[in-house]
């Protein structure tokens, strides 16, 4: 079942084109890798499709609804989730409010009284123990390691039970073995709970070990789309950005 239908999307500053009549889908449970060059539109895309900037043209469909020009916390309550190229927690929260303050607001609830420890508790310790962060839920955030961060960050983002997620860079700043981790982790989380993934990524292992499908923009248009066995022997994606040599076991 396709989540999010994307169609003839483009964005223009002042005459420039940043983002040309791209069209696209996902579909549950389907991991989806946007690339391309600096400069190639990915960011624009990304946040025409999370509500942070409207499309000058073209639809966005999510679930069989029509969102194009949709605030994002309008998008977020619909079920998507959305993490960030640079994580950010409360550093002066525990790990298990940050949680739960994200299931407050998304229930819409809070109190006059106490705060967000005395709701969602055990809500909230299910998804740390879906990231693998349940030993580490009484800690500050500002502790942290920054790869415990980026887990922490993907549990918050699943506090609205999202049937789509949209990852920007979710492996950004992360040693190669977290990297690893990290995105085997949100591979398998998507399969479990039929979540699609879009994520944006400059890492190529963690694209091809990990997308079921990749797209390639440059200059604003989508000029490659499919496999990434079938991508990365794409002349036209070498030439744009994957460059020359051999690359994962592959001559260019």
């Amino acid at each position: 079942m396709s989540i999010l239908a994307v169609e003839n999307l483009q964005k223009s500053y002042s005459g420039f084109q940043a983002v040309k009549g791209v069209t696209f889908s996902l579909q549950a449970g389907e991991m989806l890798a946007l690339i391309g060059p600096n400069g190639a539109g990915k960011s624009t895309c990304f946040n025409m499709i999370n509500g942070q900037v409207t499309p000058s043209a073209g639809r966005i469909r999510m679930f069989g609804r029509d969102v194009t020009g949709m605030a994002a916390r309008e998008i977020w309550r619909l079920g998507v989730g959305r993490t960030f190229q640079i994580a950010a927690t409360f550093g002066s929260m525990t790990v298990s409010e940050n949680v739960q303050l994200a299931l407050l607001s998304y229930h819409r609830r809070w109190s006059a009284y106490g705060w967000a420890a005395r709701y969602y508790p055990q809500k909230a310790s299910d998804l740390l123990t879906l990231v693998g962060m349940a030993d580490q839920a009484a800690r500050s955030c500002g502790e942290l390691a920054y790869g415990d961060v980026k887990r922490l960050e993907l549990a918050i983002a699943l506090a609205n039970d999202p049937k789509l997620l949209l990852m920007d860079e979710p492996a950004a700043g992360m040693a190669p073995s977290e990297r690893t981790a990290l995105m085997a982790l949100v591979t398998r989380v998507a399969r479990e709970r039929t979540i699609g993934v879009l994520f944006t990524e400059h890492d190529m292992d963690a694209v091809f070990g990990h997308a079921d499908r990749v797209l390639v923009l440059d200059r604003g248009n989508l000029i490659a789309e499919g496999p990434p066995a079938q991508v990365r022997t794409n002349a036209e994606v070498q030439a744009v950005y994957l460059g020359s040599g051999t690359l994962f076991g592959v001559a260019h």
